[in-house]
């Protein structure tokens, strides 16, 4: 203390003194006494300029942190040193002692806390610290200092690991331990010279033999150590610079060091990564802590409770004396309490154990900008995150935001999740770091900044998914407006980001789900219909049906509160799609005709195109071929008119489709031609890939099974580019008849077979349908009209269901020539009876169609029986 001080200073001890108090002024800058002290003993020691510039330090300091003036007896003592006084002189010292050797015998320091008592797990970790720590010293590797450099985030563990592995292994280091806590976590880390100089009097140095500089102090203690065989463990490092002074110079001696970040500056350093516990781990501790009866009678509760500490290391520790400390809790009761998310943080506290202490210690270590992205982060609903909502919630380049994001996992507060080159590397919070943010949130940031970041945020999102889906399945219906507030993204960089766009998709999907979410609580109803009605299409390739219902809901939802009609008729488009996909053709008609209804109220001519192409499929559905062609040459009128070429590929193959289905094989050529032409200057693959399907079909129809053959393998390996399970199912469906076709059954059979697995994975009926469909034909084909039957039967329920009478009529002629063939009559008559029925729900165009079908059975199944 300050009395000690100026004891040694009344001793003429000034000399020995500076480096001491130089490093206490640093560590407490506004101690006036100190600054006093060290300005005396510069003085004594004839370093007059120092001294004052020791003063004007201290009134900087004072000034700007108290907004006050350093006391009169600093400002006396300026004075003192300008002048020369007199006064400042040390007393003449009392008759000198016999001279101190610098050092008295050789001590054996064992600084090392108590180890654990309760330590578990790590064990490989612990193997690989041992080795490197007890390599002999004549073995390969010990020729300089075994450094080993523990690295995690706050409260996962480390020091635990550091002084277990340094009690594992002291009996290999006779001559002692030392230990010093650098508080690596704090505004102001522990300086190596008040280090150097526990270090150097716990090895024997006296107080008055300590050298008043880093580098001389650094010096004795290589000196000290170089004979000696000492373990140092430097707990809680904030960097390199701190622990190199603290380094022996000899590898008789080893190190372990801590920290939040990695120490790569440690040359030669063994790195170890500690991450979080895993579930059992993670109840064992609390077995050990808590009571393993107490434990194994809650197993469900336990399990909460490890994971609602996120497996942490300290949250466990924290939860598991908390129990132990209240024996009358049950585990679900706590379990309970950390269920509030709000609180979590406050129950996650016991003595001077706390989650929130331990975390408030990396963030104000960290730059006021990091601090700000990390408050920021916790606005978004979504624990991934991609560095460009780091470039939009800060409003600053990609370049600064990745320096950021850099910092924050450097600081253990976030982790990269994945693998992602340059712009597409990802990033997640641990729940428990999430709420901590929320609380920075909160206490830091206006609601205002809250409000602007959150709209460059969603306003971005927006922006790449509208470019996403323009470049894979061309522009969105409608004006190309960009809602208000817009995206501080670059173009150039939105590009780079969406240059993949199914890519892109898979690794944004979760933020997508948040931000539509998120964008319809907040109040930003046209960035959350636009936002859902741009991302539908992949989750309509993918088959996320129940990602893709959930966005439809919630935008529908927020559009009908606003009263945005332009928002619930694209929303009713969307809703629709989905029922269609689903095979729930009444309610996709019903949705498809609402939508119609909205966007002729509105005069959206384009929007009024689509859904009249969505109601021609249902009317081709139902065997309607006439009208579904009717709404087809309307919609192809429009989008021909506006030059989208991507909407007029789509339309015409639509409308090659029912020409081919009415038996007009050139025109459906013709138009599907056309179609491939316009898919491919629009370059959605997509389009072209159901184009090529189509041309199968066609081809098939002509009995031009190799040309089928292609045209269904290029549409094969397009759909298995872009992912697009449906479309893989239809296209090994249509490769297969075209084997079976042309005799080559083996090939047929194992192209069906998959065909109808795809389908079923990916819960599509329809195509599940059409499969089933195809191996009964094969079946006939090899002599099997027992499995015919028992596959035709499953496609024709299927397409029951489903309400498509043109499909089930085509099948149901099928079965009833094999029932024929086998000799039940009956059975056959009552097959042909349902397609008559079936004839007369659709128009005479798809009823010739059937006659002409069942001439063709006819010839299929003759031979059989």
């Amino acid at each position: 203390n300050e009395d000690c001080v100026q004891l040694e200073l009344d001793l003429g001890r000034h000399h020995e003194l500076v480096g001491e108090l130089a490093a206490l002024v640093q560590e407490h800058p506004l101690r006036e006494g100190l600054a006093a002290q060290l300005m005396v003993a510069l003085y004594r020691s004839g370093r007059q300029a120092e001294a004052l510039q020791v003063y004007r330090d201290a009134r900087r300091v004072i000034v700007e942190e108290l907004g006050i003036e350093p006391n009169e007896r600093l400002q006396q003592l300026e004075s003192a040193i300008l002048t020369s006084d007199e006064s400042l002189e040390a007393q003449p010292p009392p008759p000198a002692a016999p001279a101190e050797p610098p050092a008295r015998a050789p001590t054996v320091p064992g600084m090392l806390p108590a180890d654990i008592a309760d330590f578990i797990g790590r064990q490989e970790q612990l193997d690989t610290i041992r080795q490197r720590l007890t390599v002999p010293l004549s073995g390969d590797g010990r020729f300089a200092v075994p450094i080993v450099a523990i690295a995690g985030r706050a409260g996962i563990g480390k020091t635990t690991i550091a002084v277990h592995a340094a009690h594992s292994v002291a009996a290999h280091f006779p001559d002692g331990q030392l230990f010093a806590d650098l508080h690596g976590g704090v505004a102001r880390p522990v300086h190596p010279m008040q280090v150097l100089d526990r270090f150097l009097r716990a090895c024997g140095v006296a107080g008055t033999a300590l050298p008043d500089t880093l580098a001389e102090r650094a010096e004795l203690y290589r000196m000290l150590l170089a004979d000696r065989r000492m373990l140092i463990v430097l707990d809680d490092a904030a960097a390199e610079s701190q622990v190199l002074p603290l380094l022996p110079g000899s590898p008789t001696s080893a190190v372990i060091t801590t920290s939040r970040t990695r120490l790569g500056g440690l040359a030669g350093a063994t790195h170890v990564d500690v991450d979080l516990f895993d579930a059992a781990q993670s109840i064992d501790l609390l077995s050990r802590i808590a009571g393993a009866e107490r434990v194994r009678a809650e197993p469900e509760s336990a399990a909460a409770l490890a994971e609602l500490c996120c497996y942490l290391p300290l949250a466990l520790r924290i939860a598991g004396a908390r129990l132990a400390s209240r024996p009358h809790w049950a585990v679900e009761q706590l379990v309970d309490r950390l269920g509030d998310e709000a609180r979590r943080l406050d129950e996650l506290k016991h003595g001077d154990m706390g989650i929130r202490a331990s975390l408030s210690l990396t963030y104000e270590a960290l730059t006021e900008e990091a601090r700000r992205l990390f408050r920021r982060l916790a606005i978004l609903h979504s624990h991934i995150f991609s560095a460009w909502t780091g470039a939009a919630l800060l409003g600053r380049p990609l370049a600064d935001a990745q320096d950021l994001f850099d910092d924050l996992v450097d600081a253990q507060l976030i982790e990269v999740v994945g693998v992602g080159r340059n712009v597409n590397v990802q990033y997640r919070f641990h729940d428990l770091i999430r709420v901590y943010a929320h609380e920075r949130l909160a206490a830091e940031e206006p609601p205002a900044e809250r409000s602007a970041a959150l709209a460059r945020v969603l306003g971005s999102l927006h922006l790449l998914t509208e470019t996403a889906r323009t470049r894979e399945y061309g522009p969105p219906a409608g004006p190309h407006l960009r809602p208000e507030p817009g995206s501080p993204l670059p173009d150039e960089l939105v590009e780079r980001l969406v240059a993949e766009p199914i890519g892109w998709f898979e690794r944004e999907r979760h933020v997508l789900l948040a931000g539509i979410r998120q964008a319809a609580q907040a109040g930003f109803v046209e960035l959350c219909w636009r936002t859902a009605m741009n991302a539908e299409p992949f989750f309509e390739l993918h088959v996320y049906l129940d990602e893709w219902r959930e966005i439809q809901e919630v935008a529908l939802e927020a559009a009908r509160k606003a009263g945005d009609e332009r928002g619930q008729a694209e929303m009713l488009c969307v809703r629709g799609t989905l029922a269609q996909t689903q095979q729930h053709f009444g309610e996709a008609r019903r949705d498809f005709e609402a939508a119609l209804t909205l966007f002729e109220k509105t005069g959206n001519v384009v929007q009024i195109a689509r859904s009249r192409r969505n109601l021609a499929f249902l009317e081709r559905m139902n065997g309607q071929l006439e009208a579904a062609a009717t709404h087809l040459e309307q919609a192809l009128s429009i989008f021909t008119d506006m030059g989208d070429q991507i909407s007029a590929a789509h339309t015409l193959d639509n409308l090659a489709a029912i020409r081919s289905e009415c038996g007009d094989i050139d025109d459906a050529k013709i138009m599907l031609a056309e179609a491939l032409v316009r898919g491919k200057s629009g370059g959605s693959r997509r389009i072209i890939s159901q184009i090529l399907h189509r041309m199968g079909r066609v081809h098939l129809q002509a009995e031009e099974f190799a040309l089928a053959a292609g045209a269904f393998e290029e549409a094969l390996t397009l759909v298995e580019e872009i992912g697009d399970t449906v479309g893989e199912s239809f296209a090994l469906h249509g490769l297969g008849i075209a084997h079976l076709r042309r005799g080559r059954l083996p090939e047929a059979g194992e192209l069906l077979r998959r065909a109808l697995a795809v389908a079923e994975s990916a819960r599509h009926r329809l195509a599940e349908a059409h499969a089933l469909a195809g191996l009964g034909e094969l079946a006939v084909t090899t002599g099997e009209p027992g499995d015919a039957i028992g596959r035709l039967r499953k496609a024709v329920t299927l397409f029951r269901q489903m309400r498509a009478p043109l499909f089930e009529a085509h099948t149901l002629v099928l079965l009833s020539e094999v029932l024929r063939a086998l000799g039940d009559a009956s059975a056959a008559e009552r097959a042909l009876s349902r397609v008559h029925e079936l004839a007369d729900e659709v128009d005479e165009r798809a009823a010739q169609r059937l006659r002409d079908d069942m001439a063709a059975a006819a010839d299929l199944v003759e031979g059989i029986g």
